[in-house]
């Protein structure tokens, strides 16, 4: 059986001690981002309220004039995630905030997470 513990400080620690295994699996249909951590053998649920992605420096210097009709930052998430998940990392967290950073190698992205409730689920 699975045990369900409903907090961030559990994530904040599965990263802390190993960061680079946990990494993005993927998103589900109820809007949460499922991390993975391959040490622990945990599954971390965030439920999205928010998202926010932010483009790097080099891609904002290529772009001369930023369209005021992007699409929300939940789009690109849902989008990055579908195409190549395994470069999104876990950058930054503030569990008080209830706020997550992840990275995408690929698209040179930030996304900015604000987490309606954390949920892990350990086996």
């Amino acid at each position: 059986m699975t045990q369900v513990i409903r907090s961030g400080a559990f994530l904040q620690q599965c990263w802390s001690v190993h960061p680079l295994c946990v990494t993005v699996k993927r998103m589900t249909e109820e809007n949460a981002v499922v991390l993975l951590c391959s040490s622990c053998k945990s599954a971390h649920h965030l439920s999205i309220a928010t998202v926010t992605a932010i483009t790097s420096s080099a891609q904002l210097a290529a772009v001369e004039v930023a369209s005021r009709d992007e699409p929300p930052g939940e789009d690109y998430l849902k989008a990055c995630v579908a195409a190549h998940a395994a470069s999104l990392t876990l950058r930054e967290m503030d569990v008080f905030q209830d706020l997550v950073r992840l990275r995408c190698a690929d698209c040179r992205r930030l996304y900015d997470v604000t987490v309606l409730a954390f949920e892990t689920r350990q086996k």
